[in-house]
């Protein structure tokens, strides 16, 4: 029974449309079997309060427990797939001899200090970051194999990570003979030993996901399954900003990876970052980057990505309204990225439905989530499932902006000249015109190579300063795009330390003092120009142009007028697009019948945005009808428009899975089911008032409805199975 409710459950969670409207079929369910939008990843068996009713159930961990664990949410009619650590886990048996009899220790992350890198603790073990050699990955490969044979349908390998900090073990000077031929340098002691280093541990990730995808595709060719590889990885500019490094890119490449998870959340997007000369967290402003990084990793590659939203965070010492605005305003951020559909709800979905945190910023007065907050993310979760709509509509600033960035940004980030600690070479691009309405997105330099990548942007943004590219190729896209019209600001004093390092530029024939004057000359551009004193130009490239300010970026973002120069060449580049320039105060998409908003604080000055209409906030738990809604800065709103439904009875919204719905004559039923012990509410179109409500044949008396807005609010207490809820009007 659970397993034909749970695969009618991926019919839909919560229609707005006519998906759970009285036209429902039985062919209709049967249609959307294997449609996945939504997931969880969690190291527990199934229970109560991990039943958070996602398509999809991700275990984690590769231990001998695996396979019971497996079976227990496949027994509740989950999809099963595998995610463990590309970088970490409780890999003690690796480590001190247990798989093969050899110690691996010397294969820890080590920093120049002789310090080795802890993630953390497995039981009494610690858990340490990897410096991945080819046997590590067979090791993993065992562990793989082991969930393949549990018959999970995906796997992921999480978060590739080496710390630009480390690099001083033994197994990574063996890695770094071999891959040089030459002796290992100390990181620290130039930028060019640092380059390389990150070179090198960009490679050896790389190389062990492909290790593993290849494992993946050799049981699939053996067995005729069709297990896909996924990579769920933070950032690439949180990466940055913490100073790790990651393949990214480089991993759309990999033979059999499916794509990613981008693992973007709180604990990433509260890293504070400067903006008119305040450094201060900024978690949506921050998150609408992080996510558009991610989504622009993907595009045009045929790989997928999926977005991961947490309600809470790593850190537990946060409290709980601390938790719930920031995951409102992670949320709201990865709602604006109108070509993504695909969420992880929760990680570790027991730690927010069964663990204590604390209530009004005292430490020790810990308490379970309040139940207004379960209900609100139920009800988002469910919503979730909805998000591929073809109705897409933008009402904010000028469109088409984006802000180029490489993978090399990771390559700058350790001694003896790191870039700037706070990211300013990028926010102080990015943040002036996301703080105006625009939706700015970051573009994956690597990327522009692939036909038509760069099709969607007038205007681009570009720095050497703290990246560079990893080859030649992109310039000759970039040069292209130009000519064909594309207006190009290139902020660089070429100033940067990493300009001098061993790379394409200065070698095999090539002389240059910059990456950016291979650029120039690419784009017809000559000396003249590359020794001018001027501190802004403008140049004819073509159909396009070029606008270079001989300023480092980071300087925009240190004082209240640093960015008045990079607003003013932004204007003159629209109107050389010939695109007009429009700034807002928000940012506001509409998804079908869902409209994202987000009031904008340190923006420009003017009226808020106010909405007329009839909307649900599905930020509310109560579902309460709004007439007005006013964008004030700062305010983030997830809204159902109520003026896109007709009369045909269908849920709305709900707090639970909904299951089965099924209209015959004044009877309506169907099945729910969500967190143990959770408050769930049902906001139903309802053209008459209901004569009687029942859940598994027991009265349900608290309900109200609405003759007005011709809606029914039903609430119960959730449990962790399908009950019916039956309705006669």
């Amino acid at each position: 029974m659970f397993r034909t409710l749970r695969f009618l459950a991926l019919l839909v969670v919560l229609c707005p449309l006519s998906i759970l409207a009285a036209e429902t079929s039985d062919s209709q369910a049967e249609t959307n079997q294997a449609d996945e939008r939504t997931c969880f990843q969690t190291s527990a068996p199934f229970s109560g309060i991990g039943d958070i009713g996602a398509d999809v159930a991700i275990a984690y961990g590769i231990n001998n427990e695996l396979t019971n664990r497996v079976q227990s949410w496949r027994a509740h009619g989950y999809h099963v797939q595998m995610m463990t650590g590309s970088a970490w886990g409780g890999y003690g048996d690796y480590l001190y001899g247990k798989y093969d009899g050899i110690s691996h220790t010397n294969e820890i992350q080590m920093d120049r200090h002789g310090k080795l890198d802890r993630h953390g603790s497995h039981g009494s073990s610690a858990i340490y970051y990897m410096c991945p050699s080819t046997n590590f990955g067979n090791y993993l490969c065992t562990g793989v194999k082991r969930a393949l044979d549990a018959g999970v349908e995906a796997v992921y390998l999480e978060e590739p990570e080496f710390w630009v900090k480390n690099g001083y073990s033994e197994g990574f000077k063996r890695e770094w003979r071999n891959y040089y031929g030459e002796d290992w340098q100390p990181p620290h002691s130039s930028v060019d030993a640092e380059w390389r280093a990150s070179k090198l541990k960009y490679f050896l990730y790389r190389r062990l996901l492909q290790q593993v995808f290849d494992c993946v595709q050799d049981f699939n060719r053996r067995t005729g399954a069709h297990v896909q590889c996924y990579v769920p990885t933070h950032s690439l500019l949180n990466y940055v900003h913490w100073r790790i490094v990651s393949p990214e890119s480089s991993l759309a490449r990999l033979k059999g990876c499916d794509g990613y998870i981008a693992q973007v959340w709180t604990g990433t997007s509260r890293t504070p970052n400067k903006y008119h000369g305040r450094l201060k967290e900024r978690t949506f402003e921050t998150a609408f980057l992080e996510y558009g990084v991610m989504q622009n990793l993907v595009r045009a590659t045929g790989r997928s990505v999926w977005y991961l939203n947490d309600p809470i965070e790593d850190n537990p010492d946060h409290d709980w309204t601390d938790y719930r605005r920031n995951w409102e305003s992670t949320l709201t951020a990865s709602l604006f990225q109108p070509e993504v559909s695909h969420y992880e709800v929760a990680p570790w979905p027991e730690r927010v439905f069964g663990g204590l945190y604390p209530q009004n910023i005292i430490p020790r007065n810990r308490k379970p989530i309040p139940p207004d907050y379960a209900t609100e993310l139920q009800v988002v979760f469910n919503s979730l499932r909805e998000m591929k709509q073809p109705d897409v509509q933008w009402d904010c600033g000028t469109t088409g902006v984006g802000v180029l960035v490489s993978d090399s940004l990771m390559f700058e980030r350790g001694d003896p000249s790191p870039s700037d600690p706070d990211m300013s070479h990028i926010y102080g691009m990015a943040m002036p015109l996301l703080k105006r309405g625009i939706p700015v997105t970051p573009v994956q330099l690597e990327n522009i190579v692939i036909p038509h990548y760069l099709d969607p942007f007038h205007i681009l943004f570009l720095t050497y300063d703290g990246m560079k590219p990893l080859g030649m190729e992109p310039h000759l896209a970039l040069a292209d795009w130009v000519k064909r019209g594309g207006i190009l600001i290139v902020c660089d004093d070429d100033a940067d330390p990493y300009n001098q390092v061993r790379e394409w530029w200065n070698s095999d024939g090539l002389h240059y003092a910059t990456p950016r004057q291979d650029l120039f000359e690419r784009m017809g551009l000559g000396q003249a120009v590359n020794q001018s004193s001027q501190p802004y130009q403008t140049i004819r490239v073509g159909d396009g142009a070029v606008l270079w300010l001989h300023e480092n970026p980071a300087q925009m973002a240190a004082s209240i007028h640093g960015d008045a120069r990079l607003r003013e060449m932004a204007r003159h580049a629209a109107s050389l697009a010939g695109t007009n320039w429009t700034e807002k105060n928000y940012l506001m998409l509409r998804r079908g019948p869902y409209m994202i908003a987000a009031g904008l604080d340190e923006s420009i000055a003017g009226t808020n945005r106010i909405l007329q209409g009839n909307f649900i906030n599905l930020f509310d738990s109560a579902l309460k009808v709004k007439k007005r809604i006013i964008l004030s800065p700062g305010s983030r709103f997830y809204l159902l428009d109520l003026d896109r439904f007709g009369a045909a009875p269908s849920v709305l919204a709900s707090a639970c899975r909904v299951t089965g719905f099924k209209v015959e004559g004044k009877n309506l039923s169907m099945f729910v089911e969500g967190v143990t012990n959770t408050p769930s509410i049902i906001l139903l179109k309802a053209a008459t008032p209901p004569q009687s409500i029942s859940l598994d044949n027991k009265r349900v008396r608290k309900f109200k409805y609405s003759a007005k807005d011709q809606l029914l609010w039903i609430h119960f207490t959730n449990e962790a199975k399908p009950r019916k809820l039956s309705i006669i009007f």
